[in-house]
């Protein structure tokens, strides 16, 4: 089991980390974010929901809600911010300008066809 504590030593046990994004319509979504990770969902437990796992233990699931479907947020960070989008530019999605923020991290938002903001980081650091 996974300790809940950065320290590994400290919290809860959590074995995995979920976030959700809210869409209208998930099989209108899936091709949407099947082009995001370059390819099909890891899972689809239910039809109202489908997976990807985007890092061991790290999850996004896509969830039909139409009543919160673009009011989320998913931050995904990258070793090479520019290649990152230029493959996103390659695969159809259209990632905004790039902003430089602090301490050399720099942000590229997208948004998926309901409204949600899946920014892109560069330059992310544990410590800064």
């Amino acid at each position: 089991m996974s300790s809940g504590g950065a320290d590994g030593q400290h919290g809860m046990a959590f074995t995995n980390v979920l976030a959700v994004l809210p869409v209208a319509d998930v099989e209108a979504s899936r091709p949407w974010f099947t082009a995001l990770f370059g390819r099909p969902e890891d899972n689809n437990p239910m039809p109202s929901l489908i997976e990807w796992q985007v890092l061991p233990g790290a999850w996004l699931q896509v969830f039909g809600n139409a009543d919160r479907a673009g009011s989320g947020l998913f931050n995904l960070a990258v070793d090479d911010l520019d290649a990152t989008l230029a493959e996103l530019r390659a695969r159809g999605l259209e990632p905004g300008e790039v902003v430089e923020a602090n301490k050399g991290v720099r942000l590229s938002a997208l948004t998926d066809p309901d409204g949600n903001t899946i920014t892109v980081i560069g330059g992310f650091r544990v410590q800064y």
